[in-house]
């Protein structure tokens, strides 16, 4: 592992931690397998819940990033998805409703040699945590934030949920949700995140694939993740997950690939008049008009585009990287900052605190 001079407190505490994780990199044990990963607590969520899927395909895969389990940490909010870090044999802390991207920002700020995770869920976000989850995708702070979306409330018991479609039923919408539903992805491109992707629970390889990218890269990564709730919204992703509904409604993103889907290609993604993008019948255009995906383009227009197909019934329903590009992260910059400042002002700490506006108030 290449070091590099992060600017960090020369001394104290946090140095001291730094210190010592980047002069054991070299002696520790990161060959590990997916049981490394798992703890001696009985894994309690509703039996058949889809994240039991994430759980174990997030222990199989963390192994194949190469990192020690005390160099992992996940943070977490309030909610089913929440209870996480119980399950993950790394740090973790259960922290409290909606904070979690605030606290492992702080975090990451502050150990940069850290692999920092969040997980959280569509209630925890970007409800009373949207403030923070907006936040810290605007900074580009070097986190992977997991956003398990089911829909519902599901740990308070079946209540609507921002994520919710219209005319929903629930127990606190007996005549049917009047709000409009966020789309997790269209708000992370819209507060200009650098790495969004959408999987499904239910689809290891393609959850796998899309996990390895947002662990690669340096930067905010947000993965939303649709996850069944079989007791309180049980089916909710079946049209995509059905067989014989799917190919028709998933729009598969390979960066680099025309944007082709539906049985035999029957379907694709062309410019409309606006400059924005609409579904077309593939034998009715030219091919040249089909749009080829391009993940790396710095105008987030073009992925925002791609994640309003989708409609709230879920058809026309991207799944993949939307958008992965590189820009300086909050972490680095504030690193540099802090270097620049120890160069250019050198001085007493408590001094430059203190300022000459202080005074004494007697008794």
């Amino acid at each position: 592992m290449t070091t590099v001079d992060l600017g960090m407190p020369a001394e104290g505490p946090i140095a001291d931690a730094i210190a010592a994780s980047v002069a054991t990199q070299g002696e520790k044990q990161t060959v590990l397998k997916a049981k490394d990963m798992k703890t001696d607590q009985e894994v309690r969520w509703c039996p058949g819940c889809g994240d039991y899927v994430i759980l174990n395909a997030v222990q199989s895969f963390l192994p194949s990033l190469g990192i020690a389990r005390e160099d992992m940490v996940i943070v977490s909010g309030i909610g089913c998805s929440s209870r996480f870090p119980y399950y993950m044999n790394t740090y973790g802390m259960h922290s409290i409703h909606g904070r979690a991207p605030a606290i492992a920002t702080g975090l990451a700020a502050s150990r940069p040699d850290l692999s920092v995770w969040v997980v959280t869920g569509d209630g925890d976000a970007l409800s009373i945590g949207g403030n923070h989850l907006i936040h810290t995708l605007r900074r580009n702070v070097n986190l992977t934030i997991l956003l398990f979306n089911n829909r519902i409330y599901g740990l308070t018991k079946g209540q609507y949920s921002p994520t919710s479609e219209v005319g929903k039923i629930t127990k606190s919408t007996p005549m049917g949700s009047l709000d409009h539903p966020f789309n997790p992805v269209s708000l992370a491109l819209g507060a200009d995140a650098t790495f969004v992707g959408r999987a499904m629970d239910s689809d290891r390889k393609g959850l796998t694939e899309v996990l390895r990218q947002a662990a690669e890269h340096q930067g905010t990564s947000l993965v939303e993740i649709y996850q069944n709730c079989n007791i309180f919204n049980d089916g909710a992703f079946d049209l995509l997950k059905d067989p014989t509904t799917g190919t028709q409604w998933s729009i598969p993103l390979e960066h680099g690939k025309p944007l082709v889907f539906g049985p035999d290609g029957a379907s694709c993604v062309v410019r409309d008049e606006f400059g924005g993008l609409r579904i077309a019948e593939t034998n009715q255009v030219d091919a040249a008009d089909i749009v080829v995906h391009d993940v790396t383009r710095q105008d987030p227009s073009y992925a925002f585009a791609l994640s309003r197909l989708a409609s709230q019934d879920l058809r026309y329903t991207p799944m993949g990287v939307f958008r992965a590009v590189q820009k300086p992260t909050y972490d680095r910059m504030m690193a540099d900052q802090i270097k620049d400042a120890r160069t250019t002002s050198p001085g007493d700490l408590d001094a430059i605190l203190a300022g000459s506006d202080t005074w004494t108030v007697s008794a």
